[in-house]
């Protein structure tokens, strides 16, 4: 990894990434000074159990695709590595045992995922070791981090909101058009296109 003093880091099952991850990781090292950005693909996200999941080797492939040739850019095999539901406590608590440096970590989230902080598994851990930087997306409207502050101290110094000029698309949404005989084209890089093409990702998706 490096010796870096600012690593950001962008959770998700990326299945499929899109350039909505891209920007906001794009916006993010920009405005907030970060020398890099991972990209974290969980392996067993607890709020999506039971739900369908690609293999881990075509989602961590797709990263890499989505990626290349951005030199900010990297993929991180942290989460799947590890065993057990993927806790973002945990997450970061592995990446600053790695560190052992002072680097300031920047977890990047969706305004979505903001909104259900407090039910994740502690919340508090979570902010003690991390700012968590909160993208918002067209048409959601953003959260006010000093409304989490009444439940969560500290969340108002804690948690950033970073408007990005990004595409109002999801990965859902995405699995959805290609069920449906859709083009995804312009909503994912080429590359990725191209290997949910060959491989016949999503087509048995509801």
């Amino acid at each position: 990894m490096g010796r870096v003093t600012r690593l950001g880091l962008l959770g998700g099952t990326f299945d499929p990434p899109h350039f909505g991850h891209l920007i906001a990781a794009q916006e993010a090292a920009d405005l907030l000074g970060l020398e890099r950005v991972l990209f974290v693909p969980a392996g067993r996200p607890p709020h999506k159990q039971g739900e369908p999941l690609s293999p881990l080797d075509v989602r961590l492939r797709m990263v890499e695709l989505a990626i290349a040739g951005n030199p900010r850019f990297g993929l991180s095999r942290a989460d799947v590595e590890r065993p057990g539901p993927s806790y973002t406590a945990d997450l970061l608590a592995g990446f600053r045992a790695r560190l052992r440096s002072a680097a300031e970590l920047y977890f990047l989230v969706g305004m979505d995922s903001l909104r259900d902080l407090l039910t994740w598994k502690e919340p508090a851990r979570i902010l003690a070791q991390c700012t968590l930087v909160a993208v918002s997306r067209p048409g959601h409207s953003p959260l006010d981090p000093a409304a989490l502050e009444a439940e969560l101290p500290g969340a108002g110094r804690r948690v950033r909101v970073l408007a990005t000029p990004g595409v109002d698309i999801s990965s859902t949404d995405l699995r959805a058009r290609v069920a449906a005989g859709r083009p995804i084209r312009y909503l994912v890089p080429d590359a990725v296109r191209e290997l949910i093409e060959r491989e016949r990702l999503y087509l048995l998706s509801s």
